[in-house]
Order: structure tokens, then sequence, then C-alpha cells
């Protein structure tokens, strides 16, 4: 096809329509209050170490999402208490987990606008990682999910995951476009396979989405402060003028 432009346009889900990390923040904070209960001495910047490196470790074991995070809480407060942590606050761990899978859905201000803009020109993708129950399950909530025509809830992003999805639906990278919050699982592996992408910064984020991006790379991706003014950034990307001076 001679004609710019992008036959698909994807969004993540957490922290990019809708609030997520603060959820984790809440929960990391009543986490320490349930060790330093237990008799744990430790700073606070020492027991989000001993999370953060647990979480690490557990994500090719559990992925990603509220049940592998409720694990690795669990897993770091049997270690760091000796095995010493009681029944009930694991229990209250549990209850916790519980709670962030019920919670309600927070939309981003501008989602729902930025969604009916482009819904209407374009067909578009949700691509979140996590538990598929609860990734559907906040999409059914949210009140976004007429505007989505696919949905593909994934354990990882990377590269190949994205090719994969491209190619079951006979999209070329080139056409593909990818809005998210995340630098290592929106943008990097996105343009890796030679499409483009939309990065919009959250306020809050988990440490482990932040990554450097290659100067070599810089020019397959724009930072939008929010996703207020995204179908016009869409609508000049596949303008010709755009088209023809990405090409030179």
């Amino acid at each position: 096809m001679d004609r710019p432009g992008f036959d698909l346009i994807a969004f993540d889900g957490d922290d990019t329509l809708w609030h997520n990390e603060r959820s984790y923040r809440h929960a990391r904070e009543r986490f320490r209050r349930l060790l330093s209960s237990a008799g744990v001495d430790l700073s606070d910047d020492e027991i989000e170490a001993c999370v953060n490196r647990t979480e690490l470790e557990n994500i090719d074991y559990y992925g990603y999402g509220v049940s592998s995070f409720t694990l690795s809480l669990i897993e770091t407060a049997i270690d760091l208490t000796g095995g010493r942590v009681g029944g009930s606050d694991l229990a209250g761990l549990i209850e916790l987990a519980k709670e962030m899978l019920s919670e309600e859905i927070e939309l981003f201000e501008s989602a729902r606008g930025a969604l009916a803009a482009l819904s209407a020109t374009h067909p578009l993708m949700l691509i979140t990682k996590g538990d598929l129950l609860h990734q559907t399950s906040k999409l059914e909530r949210s009140g976004l999910q007429p505007f989505f025509k696919y949905v593909e809830v994934v354990s990882h992003k990377t590269p190949r995951v994205y090719a994969s999805i491209l190619a079951r639906h006979g999209v070329d990278p080139e056409r593909f476009l990818m809005i998210g919050n995340s630098l290592r699982s929106d943008v990097l592996p996105v343009i890796e396979i030679g499409a483009r992408a939309v990065h919009v910064p959250a306020a809050l984020s988990w440490a482990h989405e932040h990554a450097d991006v290659p100067e070599e790379a810089k020019d397959r991706f724009i930072e939008l402060p929010s996703l207020e003014s995204l179908a016009e950034l869409v609508a000049s990307l596949e303008s010709p003028a755009s088209s023809s001076s990405a090409r030179k």
C-alpha cells in the first residue's frame, strides 16, 4: 500500500490507560508495617531492595501481576523473619492480594477520549502483561473494552512476542504503533522489530520498567506527557509529509 499510516495501533493497560503502580506502592507500605510488627529491623530501602530482588528472580517462574507479587512478598517475609512469620500475617498478605485484584479501576484523564478518537479510524489492540483473568477483568471493569478490536495478555513483552502477535494478525511492523508508559516493555522491543512507539511516562512506575534508549533508536519513538494529544500526533505521523521525512 502506498498510503502512509498504521494498520494497527496498540496500547498498554497498566499505568498507561489506568492507574496501577500506586496500588503496589500501598501494598509495599503495608508489607513493611507487617515486617516491623514481626520484629524485622531493616530500613524501608533495605526491605524494598529485598522485595525487588525476589520479584525479579521470580519473574521467570510466575510472570507479572498481583499473584506473582504476592508470592514474592510471602517469600520475602519468610526469608527476612527466618521462617518466623505467622500464619495470620501470611493470611493478611493473601487478603491484600484479593483487595488488589478487585479494587476499582481509575482511568487516566485522557484515556477514554484518546481511545474513542483513534478507534474511529484504526483497529486498536490492548497488549498487556500479567495474569489473564485479572487483566481481562480490569479491561471489562474499565469500560474501555468496546474500543478494542483485539486483546493480547502476555507473560512477557519481548521482540519475539511482539513479532509473533503482528505475524498472527498479518501486520507489517512498519505499519504498527505501540503506546505505553514503559521504555523497557512498550518501546525498546517494539523499536527492535522495526515498529514505532509513543512513550507516555507515568508519574509512578516500577523501577524494573526503567531503561536507557540507545541513541540510534531515539528517532523511532516520540514521548508525550499524556494521552490528550495522542490522536493529533498519530494524524501527524500518518501525514504524507511526515512519512516522506521519516524515509529520508
